[in-house]
């Protein structure tokens, strides 16, 4: 992505952990400038004052939405709206979701069928439609920053169905001859699928996360990067 790129913020505050505003912010910084900040809630409810403390300090607007009605949720409908609205009368190349709970899966689809990139963050309860829709999502459970990655360990990752295939595939999609696929095309082939990233597996680099795993060879070639080979094509 070009550098400065302009970031619209949308944080479902009912939904999402006040504490992790700098981790957001931090990891956003690295597609461009957050020029549009706004989280919604019910602000009369104490149950999202963490979010109030941390408002004019990270210069985000809040957005007051009673609840009206009960069991029906008027802050993601209010999201969407201005979401949406933003899209079409504001000039900006991505959007972010804050959100641990509801599903904005139609937001999302529709914001990447509009060339958006969407970047979202939320703990594991997030509704995996929503998590799998976007660009990229970041778990707030464990620290989505380099400094200190919780370490999964190597049984759990490889018990992961889901991870092994994903990551068999971006293999076989880009392998040569002999099985070996640069590690650079295997990221991108990756990143057009899912909304994949080696920091909620507890890892830095996908590097680290190919190494951590016994079922996978690793290679370096002098002048032309890192290479990987899913074991089972390795002849005998």
């Amino acid at each position: 992505m070009k550098d400065k790129e302009k970031i619209a913020l949308f944080i479902d505050a009912d939904n999402a952990p006040a504490s992790k505003i700098e981790t957001i912010l931090s990891e956003l910084a690295r597609y461009g400038v957050v020029n549009i900040r706004k989280a919604y809630g019910n602000w009369k409810s104490p149950n999202i004052k963490p979010w109030e403390d941390v408002l004019h300090e990270f210069a985000i607007q809040p957005i007051q939405q009673f609840d009206l009605t009960k069991g029906k949720n008027a802050t993601d409908i209010a999201l969407v709206i201005d979401a949406m609205d933003i899209l079409y009368t504001k000039d900006v190349d991505s959007i972010c979701l804050v959100s641990s709970d509801c599903d904005f899966t139609p937001l999302v689809t529709r914001a990447l069928a509009d060339g958006k990139f969407v970047i979202g963050f939320g703990e594991r309860k997030a509704p995996s439609a929503f998590v799998n829709s976007c660009s990229k999502f970041l778990y707030l459970d464990e620290e989505a920053t380099d400094e200190k990655p919780v370490k999964k360990t190597k049984p759990n990752i490889k018990s992961d169905t889901k991870l092994m295939n994903m990551l068999r595939q971006a293999i076989e999609a880009s392998e040569d001859d002999e099985g070996w696929a640069n590690l650079g095309t295997i990221g991108r082939h990756i990143s057009n699928h899912a909304s994949f990233d080696p920091r909620n597996y507890g890892f830095k680099k996908l590097i680290d996360l190919f190494s951590a795993i016994d079922l996978f060879e690793v290679k370096t070639k002098n002048g032309s990067g890192t290479y990987i080979r899913d074991k089972r094509k390795t002849k005998p």
